[in-house]
């Protein structure tokens, strides 16, 4: 069992090194091929590209945080929802049917609350 957990983790590992390796090739390619002709900056290394990618990971990555680009991920979306619910709850039922006018309107028919469509050779 251990072994089996050692060979998952170095393959795991050598992925990464591969995935790396590709992504700081591909950074340095792209900049070497481009940005000299069009910016006039110089050329970079591999290892330049990959501390790029560092770097750019570091400014607009967030750290490996996942889920916190929308009012806290999961969790702000099911608060959005749970706030709407409440809000659709409270208003009267005019107003509910006025606000399904409004969207069936806005989405040209498409949706849960548009009729099925009319058979023309009926008319």
């Amino acid at each position: 069992m251990k072994r089996f957990w050692i060979r998952r983790a170095a393959r795991f590992l050598g992925f990464a090194i591969v995935l790396a390796g590709l992504a700081g090739l591909t950074v340095m390619t792209l900049w070497n091929a481009l940005l000299p002709s069009i910016l006039g900056v110089s050329a970079i290394g591999f290892w330049q590209a990959l501390g790029l990618l560092l770097l750019s990971r570091i400014l607009f990555g967030g750290y490996g945080v996942r889920g916190r680009g929308w009012e806290g991920g999961w969790k702000g979306r099911r608060a959005w929802k749970e706030k709407m619910a409440e809000r659709w709850q409270q208003i009267t039922p005019e107003e509910r049917e006025q606000m399904k006018a409004r969207w069936r309107d806005r989405c040209s028919g498409r949706g849960r609350w548009s009729s099925p469509p009319s058979d023309p050779r009926a008319e």
